[in-house]
């Protein structure tokens, strides 16, 4: 699962910039200089993070909300329960199978965070790219119109898939992760026009050689505490994450 990210002005708007710049045409839809870090934010608060979708780069809503949705306090219902969606039933469930055919889009993140049982404890990690620079995070998306207000905004789920081995260790409950696009995969990803059959093909692990993690505070796990500062994804040793030492 993915419910908590990083998105910085710092190494996602890098990111962003570098796609822009080799990506003619694109247009950026909001300013960076209106947005705030994000050290760690949690999905359940339905921010709004840059989703790159095809020929822009919006501000979309974590949490997707299906177009049968009719009023807002709906939309708040089922957002809670739509932050995620697992690769293996999206082309079967109602609230995912029209946007997974053409409304794709990608969530740019410094990283992620994830919690690792134990046997009396949860042992939270930060998860980052090896070479310092940004995830792009599998998604999908769909505008959504309240038919009361006629207010309409982009709201977006982000894909998971089953866990590469790091994840397999780290997310040791669950065993799944966020589905992370290479770089050179993300037009064909966007593209409505897209195959059915290599959208599957693109729905797979990330190469966990690419991936750095280490363990962080446990305030990360509390959501009544100000988590949003740069020193919450600083790394702190549990004895029974020694193995964890392995993925810098």
């Amino acid at each position: 699962m993915c419910f908590t990210v990083s998105v910085t002005t710092n190494k996602t708007k890098k990111a962003i910039l570098d796609y822009l710049n080799s990506n003619a045409g694109v247009q950026m839809h909001f300013d960076f200089d209106d947005f705030g870090d994000k050290h760690l934010v949690s999905g359940f608060s339905h921010p709004e993070l840059p989703i790159v979708k095809q020929g822009s780069i919006e501000l979309g809503e974590w949490g997707l909300v299906p177009s049968f949705v009719v009023r807002d306090d709906q939309a708040r219902d089922i957002q809670n329960k739509t932050l995620n969606a697992r690769n293996d039933t999206i082309y079967e469930r109602k609230s995912y199978k029209n946007s997974i055919v053409s409304k794709r889009c990608v969530l740019v993140v410094d990283g992620f965070f994830e919690w690792r049982h134990t046997s009396n404890q949860k042992i939270p990690y930060y998860i980052y790219p090896k070479d310092g620079t940004g995830f792009y995070m599998g998604c999908i998306y769909n505008t959504w119109t309240d038919k009361e207000t006629g207010e309409m905004k982009d709201t977006f789920s982000i894909i998971t898939t089953e866990a590469n081995s790091m994840m397999e260790f780290i997310h040791n409950s669950k065993k799944r992760m966020p589905l992370i696009m290479h770089k050179d995969d993300i037009a064909a990803w966007i593209d409505p026009e897209t195959t059915p059959e290599t959208v599957v093909h693109l729905m797979k692990p990330y190469d966990e050689s690419k991936m750095s993690a280490h363990t962080i505070s446990k305030d990360a796990g509390y959501a009544s505490k100000d988590r949003n500062y740069p020193e919450i994804k600083d790394a702190v040793e549990y004895n029974e994450a020694r193995q964890g030492d392995l993925f810098g």
